[in-house]
């Protein structure tokens, strides 16, 4: 059995997913690697579901978009089956979720298109390397996600409240935070939020709808990303009669070095 940690390739992460041998949260994982949620639609709602990204930049940065009945994530990793490749995913029937397997390959369909879109457990390593501590990675829990009153742009069917993911940081270390994700476009950026969780809609931090909490001492204060998790409350919504994500925290991982996804889209991580 491959042992994960922070040094792991993206595709030793996937095969041992595929494996059935790592079904956990994928925080702290391959951390030189971009990790991407993920969503699976049939093809009809496509359209629809892109334009639902592209007019919420920050949670749904859009990474790759799959052809219809295509498994295989060419852009992020050549090698990759979407079926298989992660830890857990969720099925959503008619906008509730109905199971949380470790493999789709029964499930698949020629009509489903995959998006793959940034998320913050990149910028992770980044903000540690800066000395910046993360508390998620020290508990090695899964990070803390909320629902907020902040209400996405809607697209077509697609249509629900931001989520967000928090990290606590001492306020000496927030504007530091701030610049250093300000350089992952791609993968959330700079946060949309800090101090109090009920300026945002949070009514109890220490209740987050997905993921785990996390202690925030006396001298810290909670930071707010958005998180790609959002387009799971779109699908609530949507109330498609068949539509696939990852569970939250448990990431698609790639073969596309932090630095080279940055660079090929014109912003650099120094």
């Amino acid at each position: 059995m491959t042992k994960l940690g922070p040094t792991s390739t993206g595709q030793e992460v996937r095969f041992a997913c595929r494996r059935g041998e790592w079904t956990d949260h994928t925080a702290g994982l391959a951390d030189q690697f971009a990790q991407a949620n993920l969503v699976i639609l049939p093809s009809e709602q496509a359209a629809d579901f892109r334009r639902f990204c592209e007019r919420n930049l920050q949670p749904c940065p859009l990474l790759e978009m799959t052809q219809p009945g295509d498994p295989v994530p060419h852009m992020m990793a050549a090698d990759a089956d979407i079926r298989t490749d992660l830890p857990r995913y969720r099925i959503w029937r008619h906008g509730e979720v109905t199971d949380e397997p470790t493999e789709i390959t029964g499930l698949w369909r020629d009509d489903f298109v995959s998006f793959l879109i940034g998320c913050s457990y990149t910028f992770d390593a980044a903000l540690i390397q800066a000395g910046l501590p993360v508390r998620h990675i020290e508990e090695g829990c899964n990070v803390p996600m909320y629902r907020t009153n902040i209400e996405c742009q809607s697209a077509g069917l697609f249509s629900g409240p931001l989520v967000v993911s928090m990290r606590p940081f001492q306020a000496a270390d927030i504007v530091r935070a701030d610049e250093l994700t300000a350089r992952f476009p791609h993968f959330h950026g700079r946060p949309v939020h800090h101090g109090d969780p009920h300026g945002i809609g949070i009514a109890d931090i220490s209740q987050p709808d997905f993921g785990d909490a996390v202690p925030v001492h006396a001298n810290e204060t909670p930071v707010f990303w958005a998180c790609g998790v959002t387009p799971q409350c779109a699908l609530e919504s949507a109330r498609l009669p068949l539509a696939i994500t990852h569970a939250p925290g448990h990431m698609f991982v790639t073969d596309r070095s932090n630095t080279d996804i940055l660079r090929s889209t014109g912003t650099t991580s120094t």
